[in-house]
């Protein structure tokens, strides 16, 4: 495909289409189209036509605190002459997967962009948690991405059809593929996915084999992987930072160290359509206000009563709506702190500048 501006040139970035190349035709001059494969802390390794570089960011873009990240297409000014490349633009994301900032940061932590399919990856043993699963899947379905449940290490698991069932009976309407990466079984069932210019990403808990499986997709050892310890089962980080691989087909696959924490605040949009039973039955309630516990007339209740609600994806349905609240206010709070120092450093700054009347002059 070829791109519009004076430096045409024949490309191939992986997920390159018409879209990008549209955007792109209003950068003319010195400036190449590439794609993030890895953030690293100063530099971004970039993929760019014929060729992988490492860039730093622009002055301006880290004046308005604007990163990219794994999977943006981002825009290069290259100067050959006087040794000049680095990311000028980031190209509008069509979606992009985030979650709450871990630790004590409460702002928002963008992982990767402009992504198709997210497999959320688990594991028939300890890591399997529909709690888990429910909040992997606010937080893709936030990002705009089509979100798949891939059980890994099935061939550990006596009864997966079983295993299967249970998960779709308490999350609806998403696919679930059991595959064995070691094994190499039922890989074939994500093909689908792997479509010529899409873009998917692995995201689950450390140690249920996302570098296995990416090794095993790729029929190559491109990702390192770790021993499991036998007290806990959990697995060792052997996949440090996110890293887009580009696959022989066309598309692309971003792999993921495990996410400690899966804090959902903002994906509060996404709580609706993960539990569209819930919000169902309470359209039906008695009263508008119900808060679903002991009012009359309470169709939750009742639903729940009856059978055809599980109590516990109800419990589990409060308690993110509890945390959302939580860190909404937290971070609210946080922002309004920000902007009384931002105001009392402004009325100090005010109070150091005079107008000195002689000369019409402002001075400190």
């Amino acid at each position: 495909m070829s791109l519009n501006n004076s430096n045409t040139v024949s490309i191939e970035l992986p997920g390159w289409n018409q879209h990008w190349e549209d955007l792109f035709v209003k950068y003319e001059g010195p400036y190449l189209p590439g794609r993030i494969c890895t953030v690293q802390k100063t530099r971004f390794e970039v993929i760019i036509p014929g060729d992988a570089i490492s860039v730093p960011l622009s002055g301006a873009l880290k004046s308005q605190k604007m990163y990219p990240v794994v999977g943006d297409f981002v825009v290069i000014l290259n100067q050959p002459e006087s040794a000049t490349r680095m990311i000028v633009a980031i190209l509008p994301r069509r979606t992009v997967l985030s979650r709450g900032g871990a630790g004590d940061y409460s702002g928002k932590q963008e992982l990767a962009a402009n992504i198709d399919t997210v497999f959320i990856v688990t594991e028939p043993g300890s890591d399997m948690s529909i709690s888990r699963l429910e909040r992997y899947l606010l937080i893709t379905r936030s990002s705009g991405a089509q979100p798949v449940i891939v059980i890994n290490k099935s061939d550990t698991c006596s009864d997966i059809p079983t295993l299967v069932k249970m998960i779709n009976s308490e999350i609806r309407d998403i696919p679930v593929i059991p595959v064995s990466a070691t094994e190499k079984t039922g890989l074939d069932h994500l093909n689908p996915y792997f479509d010529s210019g899409k873009t998917v990403i692995f995201i689950g808990s450390s140690g249920v084999g996302k570098s296995t499986l990416t090794n095993a997709l790729t029929g190559k050892t491109l990702q390192t992987t770790g021993e499991i310890r036998e007290d806990d089962g959990k697995g060792r980080h052997t996949t440090t930072v996110r890293h887009l691989l580009t696959l022989p087909d066309g598309s692309s696959l971003i792999d993921t160290p495990g996410l400690r924490e899966i804090r959902i605040w903002t994906a509060g949009e996404s709580v609706a359509e993960t539990f569209d039973d819930i919000i169902e039955y309470a359209t039906r309630c008695r009263f508008t206000d119900c808060s679903h516990n002991n009012e009359p007339g309470c169709a939750v209740r009742k639903a729940i009563e009856d059978g055809v609600l599980s109590h516990d994806r109800f419990t589990r349905y409060q308690k993110i709506l509890k945390e959302i609240s939580f860190e909404r206010e937290k971070a609210d709070i946080g922002l309004k702190r920000f902007e009384k120092k931002r105001f009392r450093e402004i009325s100090k700054l005010s109070k150091e500048i005079t107008l000195d009347r002689n000369t019409g002059k402002y001075r400190s």
